[in-house]
């Protein structure tokens, strides 16, 4: 379970919520230019821009969940259960492994149009990262401050979608997204009025009727609506701090309380943390369950031309503000 947006104010914002059942050891990390990455294929590459995002680091690799180059290009994996198809090495193809897409992409493109072409030749493979770590079964949110795609790995290859609505959440591929949300065309943020039958009077008790039948419940199907009515009806100032308020209150929205959505194995799985990054700026903010202050990592010209990866541990006690 996770939920992806891209937003649009003056500046461009990409993030997720990450709803799992436990953490994986996850921190801030920044990736450098010219930052060596050794491909299970046997090819090795060096970035050519940097990245900043959320990973957990093996060695000196990092695992990305998601991030954003210093050129606005994001990218999110989000979990793709029984759908996600992973293939074997193809000769003459462009052979990723899922969690080598992030760095891969983020590395070496700038925007969406740039990327385009290298799509027709990508193969996503099935190869793990080591004997501990298996291959996730994933699709992906593309972005930049133009466009936003989704690709989904299926058995019949890899699918492209224009995603216009700026969402992604998990099950069913995206196209039944797309159909789906035309069961909710009548939404509406404003005032409405009584359409059930002239022959009774009806009138509205409250604010907010018009939206009646905006499911509430935690499935990837109904948090994708969810949070496509709040991110396309928003409203917000175009400066920094109403922005990354406005974003953070989108994703609130489908916020996972503990004690809500048990999984198979009998565990809680929660909203362990939501991120929003500005991606024309450079600036990547965070917070956890536990702890509800906006925490920003910057990337900067120093961490873009370091020779190591720079990490940072996620403030996860409460910060409380006390005024007396």
């Amino acid at each position: 379970m996770c939920t992806c947006i891209s937003f649009k104010t003056k500046d461009h914002y990409f993030g997720r919520s990450m709803d799992l059942e436990y953490h994986f050891n996850e921190k801030v990390v920044i990736t450098p230019r010219n930052y060596e990455f050794r491909l299970k294929s046997g090819k090795t590459f060096h970035t050519k821009y940097a990245f900043v995002g959320s990973a957990t680091v093996v060695g000196t690799y990092p695992l990305y969940a998601e991030a954003t180059n210093e050129k606005g290009l994001s990218i999110a994996g989000l979990r793709f259960p029984e759908n996600a198809y992973y293939q074997k090495i193809k000769k003459d193809q462009i052979n990723l492994t899922p969690y080598e897409l992030i760095p891969w992409i983020l590395g070496n493109f700038s925007s969406v149009e740039e990327l385009y072409p290298a799509l027709e030749r990508l193969n996503i493979t099935d190869i793990p990262f080591n004997g501990n770590i298996e291959v996730t079964p994933l699709h992906f949110m593309i972005s930049d401050q133009d466009v936003n795609i989704t690709l989904e790995p299926m058995e019949e290859g890899i699918k492209v979608h224009l995603d216009q609505f700026g969402v992604l959440t998990n099950n069913p591929p995206f196209p039944y997204h797309v159909t789906n949300m035309n069961n909710f065309l009548n939404l509406t943020p404003d005032l409405t009025d009584n359409r059930f039958s002239s022959k009774i009077k009806l009138n509205p008790y409250g604010l907010g009727m018009g939206a009646i039948g905006l499911p509430g419940d935690n499935s990837p199907s109904s948090r994708f609506v969810r949070v496509a009515f709040n991110l396309l009806n928003s409203v917000c100032k175009e400066d920094e701090e109403s922005s990354i308020s406005q974003f953070f209150h989108i994703l609130d929205t489908v916020f996972v309380v503990r004690g809500t959505t048990m999984t198979e194995d009998k565990k809680w799985n929660i909203t362990t943390y939501s991120c929003c990054c500005n991606t024309t700026r450079g600036i990547y903010y965070y917070k956890t369950y536990r702890n509800n202050q906006i925490t920003a990592v910057k990337l900067t010209e120093e961490n873009k031309n370091k020779a190591q990866l720079s990490i940072y541990e996620l403030q996860r006690n409460q910060q409380i503000k006390y005024l007396n």
